[in-house]
């Protein structure tokens, strides 16, 4: 299923289970394994930061977890018919409960579950790539609206005020318009998952974004 919900994050996604504040860039305990429901992210994210900073390819074998550090490879097995692909984590995620990993684009047609969107599987850690660990600042903004009109933005921010009372506007200039972003910030990846759950069980989007 296209990911409506970012990366990034950490929430590693964002970055998630209840982690420390600063990611971990050393090779997770082994064995580990874990089943559970795989869905998939790729074109509305192509081309943007990752919560490890590293720039989106969704046509790379990559995935977002929720706590795996960056840099882990897992081979991933599809349940339902025995596929298996290996990737290496480099974004936070996914934000719907019952989810255990986001996979790119390339890693969901390797296991055939671009049609189906989800897809039962098992994760199993065989490596780690130091090479490609990028340490992540601790700071997130997840940001809920992007909006030409103020009046909309502000709208939105009113909604959410009452539940999320940091939420804030910040402009952004491109191609000589201004856009209102709504958005609020989280100072860690536990914070920033907390938030995002939030958001998202009260019905928004979130993209999750490194401060």
């Amino acid at each position: 299923m296209k990911r409506k919900y970012l990366t990034l994050f950490l929430l590693f996604a964002l970055l998630y289970s209840c982690r420390p504040s600063k990611p971990s860039l050393s090779p997770p305990p082994s064995p580990y394994v874990e089943t559970g429901i795989a869905s998939w992210y790729g074109p509305e994210f192509h081309g943007r930061p990752t919560s490890s900073r590293e720039i989106f390819d969704q046509n790379d074998l990559t995935a977002a977890h929720p706590s795996l550090p960056f840099g882990t490879l897992v081979l991933v097995t599809n349940l339902d018919n025995g596929r298996q692909v290996t990737v290496r984590i480099n974004d936070r995620g996914p934000f719907v409960k019952g989810r255990i990993i986001d996979l790119s684009y390339a890693a969901a047609r390797m296991l055939d579950m671009i049609g189906p969107g989800t897809a039962r599987v098992r994760l199993e850690v065989v490596g780690f790539d130091r090479e490609k660990t990028i340490p992540a600042p601790s700071g997130y903004i997840l940001q809920v609206g992007s909006f030409i009109s103020l009046e909309n933005a502000r709208a939105l921010q009113q909604k959410l005020q009452k539940d999320f009372p940091g939420v804030f506007i910040s402009n952004f200039q491109h191609d000589g318009r201004t856009f209102y972003r709504v958005r609020l910030r989280a100072s860690g990846e536990s914070e920033a998952r907390t938030l995002a759950e939030k958001i998202n069980a009260a019905g928004y989007p979130v993209l999750l974004l490194r401060d």
